[in-house]
């Protein structure tokens, strides 16, 4: 029986950093034990072609970081020419970096006769505004129909938020063509531990303990009470909010520190804000490995996430779901309607605050500094979130998409599974299963045990 063969199209692959990357790479290995040929077509400091266990990796030469707009569309256009000399495969899954990437795998896709699964992390080019790049009226118009075009004729638009879905169904792409998966945490970071009941019990126990104290002994006996920035700092990530933050309390609670762990643009104009303002409350630590990962996330008694309100339904900060898994409350400084919020609310794992709103931000963060009670409310909620966001579950709906795809017109066994692999029934939430969602409603119960809501 002749096995399935996709090929991945994204500028990022691990070693070289990106979340996007990550993600990716999670999945090409779930593809590989599912037994599929995986390629991955991506870039790299220099040009090569290896492979991740049984994955082929072929690598263009790019920066890892560029640092003009214009060596984007260069990468575009190579990545797009090397596509073409790749061996035929039966799907073809596209990425979002570098922007428009979708483009060049339809034309392959449609040119080798296979299908084609365009994996929305971020929505371009409507995302360009928000992240200061500006472009004419008229190439940013004629961006957005080919953006839209390329989505309407794949086979299939996985978007990683029901914002996402909501934002590209009202500027009319069919519902039938998606389906919601939200991204998942390294799963690295998922371990047993944080659900058996050894640790309900310590964390019960401490519980009890923080309850017995009083702040000044808290204060006099107790570590620094950490808020955790960890991730990628980009243009569409903004800081301002958390330095005042940090400004406005630090002579008045300097046991509150705020740690930022990653990198990104904006890690630098950080650095130099922070040096500016003489903020000894607010650390920077580089990029961790995954060695350390797991330390560093539980580290944060509080974890931050940041998005500009201008970007709803463009993008999702896969950031959530990190501190989900570790079980840690949240505040989201970001617009109040898109999936982030919803899945705090819906979870009581943590509180939003508009962008702007720095006061707002240090009150949270002292509410979860100050009240006990508060705090385990948030992290019982953020572990039921990170219990329901596994990647397993993720991977699973993924998989069944793609074999559907990719049996498509095969003759039928009699039983509704197709002559060839097998059928697995679908975990995930397919967009116009909700056709009740409106653009500014947030009306859809909360996921049950699937990563897929």
């Amino acid at each position: 029986m002749k096995r399935p063969s996709v090929l991945f199209i994204n500028r990022v692959y691990p070693p070289v950093r990106g979340a996007s990357g990550r993600v990716l790479r999670d999945l090409a290995r779930a593809f590989a034990r599912d037994g599929w040929h995986v390629t991955v077509l991506t870039s790299a400091p220099k040009a090569a072609q290896d492979r991740d266990g049984t994955i082929k990796v072929k690598s263009i030469k790019a920066p890892a970081q560029p640092k003009y707009n214009i060596l984007y569309i260069w990468i575009w256009l190579r990545l797009m020419v090397a596509s073409g000399f790749m061996p035929r495969t039966d799907l073809v899954v596209t990425l979002t970096d570098p922007p428009m990437i979708g483009l060049a795998g339809r034309m392959l896709a449609k040119l080798r006769g296979a299908k084609h699964i365009h994996w929305c992390h971020d929505l371009y080019p409507d995302l360009l505004p928000v992240m200061g790049v500006k472009l004419p009226a008229f190439m940013n118009g004629f961006l957005t129909k080919l953006s839209r075009r390329m989505m309407k004729d794949a086979d299939k638009v996985i978007v990683i938020g029901r914002c996402m879905a909501r934002y590209l169904s009202h500027n009319g792409l069919d519902p039938k063509k998606m389906t919601v998966i939200p991204n998942w945490p390294d799963p690295e970071l998922v371990r047993a531990d944080h659900h058996d009941t050894d640790f309900a019990r310590n964390m019960q126990s401490l519980k009890s303990l923080a309850g017995s104290k009083t702040y000044e002994e808290q204060l006099k006996h107790g570590p620094k009470f950490r808020v955790l920035y960890a991730g990628s700092l980009g243009r569409a990530h903004p800081f301002k909010a958390i330095l005042d933050a940090a400004e406005w309390l630090a002579p008045r609670h300097p046991e509150i520190e705020f740690v930022f762990v990653g990198d990104g643009r904006g890690f630098n104009a950080l650095a130099t804000e922070r040096m500016r303002r003489g903020l000894e409350n607010v650390r920077l630590l580089p990029y961790q490995p995954n060695s350390g990962l797991k330390q560093v996330m539980e580290s944060g008694d509080v974890h931050i996430v940041s998005m500009a309100e201008d970007a709803a339904g463009l993008l999702v900060p896969c950031k959530l779901y990190s501190a989900m898994s570790v079980g840690r409350p949240c505040i989201f400084i970001g617009p109040e309607l898109c999936e982030v919020s919803k899945v705090l609310n819906d979870f009581k794992a943590g509180v939003v605050v508009p962008q702007d709103d720095a006061q707002g931000l240090a009150q949270a963060v002292l509410q979860f500094r100050m009240n006990g009670e508060v705090w385990f409310n948030a992290h019982e909620g953020a572990l039921k979130a990170g219990a329901v966001f596994v990647p397993e579950d993720a991977m699973d709906a993924w998989l069944s998409r793609a074999r559907d795809l990719v049996n498509e017109g095969r003759p039928s066994n009699g039983d509704g599974t197709k002559k060839g692999r097998g059928y697995i029934p679908a975990k995930g939430h397919d967009y116009e299963d909700h056709p009740e969602e409106s653009a500014d409603t947030h009306d859809i119960e909360p996921p049950q045990k699937s990563a897929v809501s």
